[in-house]
Formats: C-alpha cells, structure tokens, sequence
C-alpha cells in the first residue's frame, strides 16, 4: 500500500484491551476487551457510571497503567512492552494531562507550573520555553496572573494553568479526567468553553474522563461504558445530533455512526426515532425484540399500537388507572363492556 492509500494515523489506537484489578482476595474486571480509536483533532468524551472502566481507559491512553492483554498504540508505535522510562518520555513529550485536582506544584509560579515540563525535553531551548510559556499562559487567559503561586489562584483559574501545563509541550493529545469536578458550575462552563475553542482552532485532540452532562454535549465523539464494556459509540453530525452504533465490531461501530444510523439525545442515550419520522429499531432502549415502541405493548393495544376499540368499532374514551374504561359522553361508565 503507497502512502497516499494508507488510512489516516490515529492518535491513540486501543486493540482488545482488557485490564484487571486485585482487590483483596477478589480479581476486579476493570476492562474487557476494548477496542476504540481516537482520530486526530477529536474532542470525545468517555461517559458511564462509577466503576464504568472510564478511568482505566484513560490511565491506559496515557501510558499510566499497562493491560493485561491486548496492544495500545499511539501515533501508531506499539506501547505495551515498552520499559517505565520509555514511557515516561513518551508522556513528557506526546500526552498532556488535565486533572481534577490539578495537580500543580505549590511553590512554583503560574509560568513555572507551565514551564516545568518543558524543562525535561532537552532540546527545548531556554528562549522556546520562555516563548511557550508566555504564549499558553495568555492563550489561557492568565496574562495578569503569571507570577501568583496556586494558592494566590482561584480553582478555575488553576485549572487554566493545568490546561497551560498541557499545552505547552505540543501533545498529540491532551487527557483529561473529570476536569470539571472541582469547579463549580459557572467556572466549569468556562473551562470547558476555554478547552472547545482550543480544540477548534488549534484541532487539538482532547480525550475526557467524566459524568459531566456538559463535557457530553459539547464532545463530538462519545464513548459510554458499563461494567468495563463499550455499550454504545456516538458521533455528533453538523446539525449537532448525535448518532450511534453498537454490538459490533470497532470499524463497523465506526462506520455505522459515521453513517447516521440512529439518533441519540445529549448524553448519549438513543432518542425517540419517531421524533425525527424514524421508524423504530429493534435494540433501541424500550423498543422490544420487534421493534415496537412501549405504547404498542400497553394493556389492551394490538400489535399497531392502537387502542381497544369498542363493538362497533369506535374507539372507546380514557382507562382509568385499573385499565376500567372511564365515563363517556352520556356521563354513565361502562363496565365489563356494558353501561350501568
């Protein structure tokens, strides 16, 4: 295959991953068999309940944690193998991390918490540092507050300078894990505005960690997990739906959301098709094993949906909530299909 029919290099590939936990005398399942890729300039979102796997993924993205089996790939190089100090580099000089708490160091100035990665990529000069710094510490907006230690910040300003810290060593692709979970809800609309407009005008990859209903309608990718497992692969389209695809492979997911296949609300969950003039689907949540929606399920609807209609064929008025037909127009109320 010539360069120009290779498929485009995804930033993070990860290929039947499974991750497990020792938890006393028990194993803990934290990942079965994952597979997803991250394309770049993506801003995608990693949603589900506690204890989801959400976490571990991310931690195996970014080269914290190592599987039990399966490959994860970066930029397309191989990283399960690979020695602690290897990834380390890798770290330093590919992934940036956001993280709920953080983490800057307390002594060192807004600029030095930036400058301070850089520090381990050597070929980095004095004056490429400097000018990096000063450039993402404005980017950020924190032009006026360079030389305040953390604790002279504010929580979302502090988190501006985790997002700084992240930038600054040119990442192919940022992490970040509940980012807004520290932050109360007008500053962490701001973080989250501050780090979509970055994604779209600088096409920086973000990868999110989160139960944050926000992150999930802002992301144009989103991955929900349950009990270790991906349940359902979204892609948000131009007119700001979200489609999805599940109970396939990784490049048929892909594919059918890419092709519109089925609706979902914001956070992910498949919408009403009939909303859109969709026809039903079997699997959707609530449709049964044919597809019907609930209301065709209902006591006394035949098989279309429709209610019971009466002998002579009109429709009978409201059940009460016994199922008895209520009263009619005459003001009697019929019982066992008869008036009193």
């Amino acid at each position: 295959m010539s360069a120009q029919e290779r498929p485009p290099v995804k930033v993070v590939r990860v290929e039947n991953v499974s991750k497990s936990y020792r938890l006393g005398d028990q194993t803990v399942a934290a990942l079965k068999n994952i597979s997803l890729s991250v394309e770049p300039g993506v801003f995608l979102a990693l949603a589900g309940p506690s204890g989801s796997g959400k976490t571990t993924l991310l931690n195996l993205m970014g080269c914290i944690d190592t599987p039990d089996t399966g490959r994860i790939l970066i930029n397309d190089e191989d990283v399960v193998g690979k020695s602690q100090d290897a990834l380390a580099d890798l770290r330093a000089r590919s992934i940036g991390f956001i993280f709920q708490t953080f983490n800057l160091l307390p002594v060192l100035s807004a600029e030095e918490n930036v400058e301070y990665p850089l520090l381990q990529i050597r070929e980095i000069s004095r004056k490429e540092r400097r000018a990096r710094v000063a450039r993402y510490i404005k980017l950020v907006g924190l032009a006026d507050f360079a030389h305040h230690r953390p604790n002279q910040l504010s929580g979302g300003q502090r988190q501006r300078v985790a997002i700084a810290r992240a930038l600054a060593i040119h990442p192919s692709i940022v992490l970040a894990d509940e980012p807004t979970a520290n932050l109360d809800h007008k500053t962490g609309k701001s973080i989250l505005q501050l780090m979509k407009s970055i994604n779209r005008k600088y096409r920086t990859t973000f990868v999110f960690s989160t139960h944050d209903s926000r992150v999930m309608r802002l992301a144009d990718r989103l991955v929900h997990l349950d009990d270790g497992e991906i349940k359902r692969l979204g892609v948000r389209t131009e007119d700001k739906r979200v489609v999805y695809a599940q109970g396939r492979s990784l490049e048929e997911r892909e594919a059918a959301a890419e092709a519109h296949e089925q609706p979902v609300d914001e956070e992910g969950r498949p919408a009403d098709p009939h909303d859109r003039g969709r026809p039903a689907e079997p699997g959707v949540r609530g449709n049964d094993d044919r597809g019907r929606p609930p209301e065709t399920r209902e006591r006394g609807n035949d098989d279309r949906g429709r209610p019971p209609h009466t002998r002579n064929g009109t429709q009978q008025r409201r059940a009460d909530e016994r199922g008895r037909p209520s009263r009619i127009r005459d003001g009697t109320q019929r019982r066992g299909g008869t008036s009193e």
